[in-house]
C-alpha cells in the first residue's frame, strides 16, 4: 500500500483497531490475574476450617509435611504473583512489599511447630492477590503511602536486626575493658 493510499484511509479505523488490540489485552492481562486467585486459592485456602473465615492451603501442608523445603517450593510458587504484578506495571515500591510479604512467609514458615501456624495465619499470598488486584483497573498504577511506609518500615527494621548484634557486642566489650 502506498503512502498516499495509507493517508487517505480514515483515521477512526485505525483508532478503532487500535482500541480493540487495547481491549484484548487488557482481557489477556484479567486472565493471567484470574489464573493466580486459582492458585493463591490453592496456596492459601484450599480447605476451609468450618465455622472460621480461615483456610488451610498447600503452603502450610507442604510446609508440615517437608519442613524447610515445603517452604521454599512454596515461596517460589509465591514468586508467580510477583511476576504477574511486575508483567501488570505494578509500581516498584508495592512489588517490593509483595516480596517482603513472601520473605516474612519463609521465614516465618522455617521455624518448626511454629511456623506452620505463622503460614495458616500471615497468608502472603493471600495479601500479595489484593495486592495486585488493587492495581488491576489502574491506567497508570499509583503507590500508596502505606506501600511506602511499610516497606521503609522494613528497611528500618532489617537495618535495626543487623546493627543491633554490633552495637551490642561493642557494648559488652566497652563492659569488660
Amino acid at each position: 500500500m502506498t503512502t498516499a493510499a495509507i493517508s487517505q484511509r480514515p483515521h477512526h479505523v485505525d483508532a478503532v483497531a487500535e482500541a480493540e488490540a487495547m481491549a484484548d489485552a487488557h482481557l489477556a492481562k484479567q486472565a493471567e490475574v484470574e489464573r493466580v486467585g486459582k492458585l493463591v486459592r490453592w496456596l492459601d485456602d484450599a480447605v476451609r476450617v468450618p465455622g472460621t473465615r480461615f483456610g488451610i492451603g498447600l503452603d502450610a501442608l507442604i510446609g508440615f509435611v517437608l519442613p524447610g523445603v515445603g517452604d521454599a517450593i512454596t515461596g517460589a510458587v509465591s514468586l508467580s504473583v510477583l511476576t504477574t504484578a511486575m508483567r501488570r506495571g505494578v509500581p516498584r515500591i508495592v512489588l517490593v512489599r509483595m516480596l517482603l510479604n513472601i520473605l516474612i512467609d519463609v521465614v516465618g514458615g522455617l521455624v518448626p511447630v511454629v511456623g506452620d501456624a505463622f503460614d495458616v495465619l500471615w497468608r502472603s499470598n493471600v495479601k500479595n492477590l489484593a495486592l495486585l488486584e488493587r492495581h488491576q483497573h489502574e491506567l497508570e498504577p499509583k503507590a500508596r503511602a502505606g506501600d511506602i511506609a511499610i516497606v521503609g518500615a522494613a528497611a528500618v527494621a532489617i537495618v535495626a536486626s543487623v546493627a543491633l548484634p554490633f552495637v551490642a557486642l561493642a557494648w559488652v566489650f566497652s563492659a569488660l575493658l
